[in-house]
């Protein structure tokens, strides 16, 4: 730093218009500025305080006393317009009346030159008392260091208050903590704000801070990587605001974005919320880790030494890691990486780490993230079925998803996977209508896609649409076109099908569609109508729009969706759907059984029993292993199957199911075909999976009571709470049947709870396919009454709303 004394000689001229000139220089000195100015600001302060001091002490006589600065002014961090907080401690044996003319002789001169003052006259004792009665100042008192005066009378002092401040920790920062988000309540949170205040907001200077006083207990300390530059960037900015107005204001309001950005030598306005909004977010990450660590800390200070020796060991260290997913566990309330986890063996661990977190509705160990930011591989690109996958789960969580995607975006690791991500990281919204950041506002339409995935047949698209439909505000035109590029070049290289990354561009493209017709065009013109279908160009395209709209607006904030918006759109998108329908489509081909399938079916045709068969997958597209399953045509088969699987802990991806005729041979046979996932290591051998399959249909195992036992042992832990079930009969699709699609969070024995609901109904399963995309299922089932019809519309909706009810 360049001392004060290198550019004017403050020093003898003691009084306010000599420290006031050299204070004036300073700030126009264009090669001071930043940490270097403030520094620099204070020592010049303390230059002219001290001297005032020196005076004041020779008037009148006071011995034993020293004046200390608190708060910013004692960690040397003046901005230009800051003000002074100071204590004149004294040992408590000088005359009243001669410590008041010392205090002011300090106190007027400030006064006098405008700047605000905030002041004490204490004793060590006095000010140890306060501080124990009021956490603002003891938060005070551990910044302060001596301006002039007797050091060794603030050095007891800063001894007992620091030990006080940690003896006192359970008690003071849980106070403290409720200030922040007290704070957070009043002042909102900084990176969302257009007009943001640099020190209360959450992620401001406030928060920096507490984080420090946290550091100070010893309890606990807040992730260092970026703190001290995001601390760095908001003081300039607040030093620049103050140049501009010439005022003590923390507030960055709008008519001085173009100014403050042009004295920090930034691009635009943008560019300077950019990188207020980025210190912000480090901020506020660093507080939500120290926080929670904190609250670690104090729940295991809190447990009773007795009942702890009871539960420790290395049996009760097992025990607390419980399994979420492969090399995925859960500690001590936090989603971590197992013990023998490899991110550099395992590219995928990230999202299954990230989805396995918000899918529990656990916080995600900064720890595990900062190792997986280290040691993982790339994913290849295309990426494996199962990290598209997963990526879907994350997105499909709910409000679980925000924590863990930040967490996951502070170490980088989001960008890595989609580097798209960057140009709209932190990025503003000016117009008033968003409540969020592009990147937040991204995640926040994910989540409220979450909640109407039932209503779509496609709900990875869904969600995929959800997260990129506004990715083209990072670049330059209409962010609309080059979403739909740049959603399209995601959706290849996440691993999604040309057709299937056809429809994400469109969606992306035409995500203002349907609410900007439906607000500003005549519905009841038939060229409306068709230019939204031509657009959409199908059915299940349009249901996905619909719901995206919905998401998107409500993700927005309160003025972008209302009951009366809801119901335009709703409105068009039935007429729409009406000309959609207009155009059958094209009959499909039947399937035909492959030689595999024919000749279990025939095997199991001469035995009577099941036959089976287990392969594993090596596309680039699977995920799992492959089970062929034939068995003679008998009641029950869907159910037995289905709990067999889920007793094995075998989750199905995707299934089909239909009944095959074998020529010249009496009866049929059903051949299931599954795509299963083991939940934790290897799948089981065919042998056993064929036993107990066998179990099952004679009635020698009971899957409902077996499965009932896993979920009593091992109860739902509380997380995410999913949208219901939703079951519709499908009309106009299928002469020969009646479908059902059934629209749930997918969940162990959904499939076999579906076929016994099934069977209670009295029906016949025709065919069936099963989809899990995500955390969602989507199953279409064809059923028909025992003698192979339809169902009457009566009976096809009671049964559509009997098996909603066992789902339920």
């Amino acid at each position: 730093m360049t001392s004060v004394e290198d550019t004017t000689d403050h020093t003898a001229d003691p009084g306010p218009s000599g420290y006031a000139a050299a204070r004036l220089r300073l700030l126009q000195q264009e090669s001071q500025s930043g940490p270097a100015r403030r520094s620099a600001l204070a020592g010049l302060t303390d230059d002219w305080l001290g001297a005032l001091f020196a005076t004041a002490v020779r008037e009148t006589g006071v011995r034993g006393a020293t004046l200390v600065a608190v708060g910013g002014y004692g960690r040397a961090e003046l901005s230009p317009r800051s003000d002074l907080d100071l204590l004149l401690l004294h040992d408590g044996k000088a005359e009243p009346r001669a410590l008041g003319a010392l205090a002011d002789r300090l106190w007027y001169p400030v006064w006098d030159l405008g700047l605000a003052l905030d002041h004490s006259v204490r004793t060590p004792g006095e000010a140890r008392r306060t501080a124990a009665e009021d956490l603002k100042v003891h938060l005070g008192l551990l910044d302060a260091r001596t301006v002039a005066g007797d050091a060794g009378l603030l050095a007891g002092l800063r001894t007992s208050v620091l030990a006080d401040w940690r003896n006192q920790a359970p008690k003071r920062l849980p106070e403290l903590h409720s200030l922040c988000r007290e704070r957070t309540e009043r002042a909102g949170e900084l990176r969302f704000l257009l007009e943001p205040d640099l020190k209360e907001a959450r992620g401001g200077l406030r928060d920096i801070t507490a984080l420090r006083a946290v550091a100070a207990s010893w309890l606990a300390d807040a992730p260092r990587e970026g703190l001290a530059e995001a601390r760095r960037r908001l003081l300039d900015t607040r030093d620049a605001l103050h140049l501009v107005t010439g005022r003590a204001t923390d507030r960055l309001s709008l008519q001085e974005h173009d100014q403050v950005a042009a004295q920090l030598g930034l691009l635009d306005a943008d560019a300077l919320l950019r990188e207020v909004y980025e210190a912000a977010r480090v901020v506020a990450y660093a507080g939500d880790v120290t926080w929670r660590e904190v609250g670690r800390v104090l729940r295991a200070r809190a447990a009773r030494p007795r009942l702890r020796g009871l539960l420790g060991g290395r049996g009760a260290q097992a025990a607390d890691r419980a399994p979420l997913a492969d090399a995925v566990v859960e500690s001590d309330g936090e989603a971590v990486l197992a013990l023998a986890a490899r991110p550099d063996r395992d590219p995928v661990l990230p999202l299954r780490l990230a989805a396995a977190a918000a899918q529990a509705g656990l916080p995600v160990s900064p720890h595990a993230v900062r190792r997986l930011a280290a040691q993982a591989k790339p994913l290849p690109v295309p990426w494996p079925a199962e990290a598209r996958e997963q990526l879907v789960t994350l997105l499909g969580a709910g409000e679980p998803t925000v924590a863990v995607w930040e967490a996951m975006e502070a170490e980088g690791l989001i960008t890595r996977l989609l580097p798209d991500w960057e140009r709209v990281r932190c990025r503003p919204q000016r117009n008033p209508v968003h409540t969020w950041t592009v990147d937040r506002h991204l995640i926040e339409t994910a989540v409220r896609a979450s909640a109407l995935t039932r209503r779509v047949g496609r709900p990875d698209l869904l969600l995929m649409a959800a997260l990129l439909h506004d990715i083209g505000k990072g670049w330059p035109g209409d962010h609309s076109v080059v979403g739909e590029t740049i959603a399209h070049d995601v959706a290849v290289r996440v691993g999604f099908d040309a057709a299937d990354a056809a429809v994400l561009g469109t969606l992306v493209r035409h995500h203002l569609l349907l609410i900007d017709t439906a607000t500003r065009r005549d519905l009841d013109d038939p060229a409306t109508l068709r230019s939204v279908a031509d657009a959409v160009g199908s059915v299940g395209t349009l249901e996905i729009l619909h719901a995206l709209t919905e998401a998107d607006a409500l993700a927005t904030g309160p003025a972008a969706w209302s009951a009366w918006r809801g119901s335009l759109v709703a409105d068009l998108v039935a007429r729409v759907a009406a000309v959609l329908r207009g155009t059958a489509p094209a009959e499909r081909a039947p399937d035909i059984p492959s030689a595999e399938q024919e000749r279990l079916a025939v095997e199991a045709l001469r035995t009577g029993e099941p036959v089976l068969a287990l392969h594993a997958r090596h596309e680039a597209d699977a995920v799992g292993v492959e089970l062929v399953l034939a068995v003679p045509d008998q009641p029950g088969v869907l159910p037995a199957a289905a709990g067999v699987l889920a007793l094995h802990r075998l989750t199905v991806r995707a299934a089909d199911l239909r009944s095959v005729e074998l020529p010249d041979r009496l009866g049929e046979v059903l051949v299931l075909r599954w795509r299963v996932a083991a939940a934790y290591g290897a799948p089981p051998e065919s042998a056993r999976l064929r036993s107990d399959l066998v179990r099952a249909l004679d009635g020698s195992l009971d899957v409902p009571a077996r499965l009932a036992d896993r979920e009593a042992a091992y109860p739902r832990r509380r997380g995410v709470i999913p949208p219901p079930p939703r079951v519709t009969v499908v009309p106009e699709v299928s002469p020969l049947a009646t479908v059902l699609e059934v629209r749930a969070p997918d969940a162990v024995g959904l499939l076999h709870r579906i076929g016994r609901a099934l069977e209670a109904g009295g029906v016949r399963v025709r065919s069936a396919h099963v989809s899990t995309l995500g955390a969602n299922a989507v199953d279409t089932l064809y059923v028909t009454t025992p003698e192979g019809k339809p169902l009457d519309t009566p009976a096809a909706a009671a049964l559509a709303a009997s098996v909603e009810a066992a789902l339920s």
